[in-house]
């Protein structure tokens, strides 16, 4: 009997506050969704929407160079994308993400292909790396911190 009590209570917490797993399960959804569209549109070469993904307090550090920040990444997509003298191209295997309130930490691997237009010469790189996301004042869940780096 108690046991059927304990579960009715559970079970009405959960009506009433959202069970955890599903706000996770949306979070995670969410999050691979706004990868899968970044990705679409950088190898479209779509820059309309190319700095979406990214909080305008961005900060991340990638294969050790300096520290950089929301508006160098947004000028290195959009000077990547304009570029026609090769094509860059994206795709990402999620390993893992870790859901906590406003808070999400994705362990991915990025690979990249570059191809040299005059040399027809085709580069693949794999690149590791961490990105932690947090839901924004506007519902939408952007990197804020990244740290990536080439796979050896």
């Amino acid at each position: 009997m108690r046991h059927r009590a304990l579960a009715a209570v559970l079970a009405g917490c959960c009506a009433l506050t959202g069970s955890p797993a599903a706000a996770d399960t949306e979070a995670e959804k969410a999050i691979r969704d706004a990868l899968t569209r970044w990705t679409a549109d950088f190898n479209a070469r779509d820059a309309s929407r190319i700095c979406d993904l990214f909080a305008p307090d961005l900060r991340y550090d990638f294969r050790g160079t300096p520290e950089r920040d929301y508006n160098a990444m947004c000028t290195a997509l959009h000077r990547a994308l304009g570029d026609r003298s090769k094509t860059l191209t994206y795709s990402f295997d999620i390993k893992e993400i870790i859901v906590s309130g406003d808070m999400a930490i994705v362990r991915l691997v990025w690979t990249s292909k570059l191809s040299q237009s005059d040399s027809g010469q085709v580069t693949e790189t794999r690149e590791p790396g961490l990105d932690v996301f947090r839901r924004q004042p506007d519902g939408m869940w952007r990197i804020s911190r990244y740290m990536a780096y080439e796979a050896p």
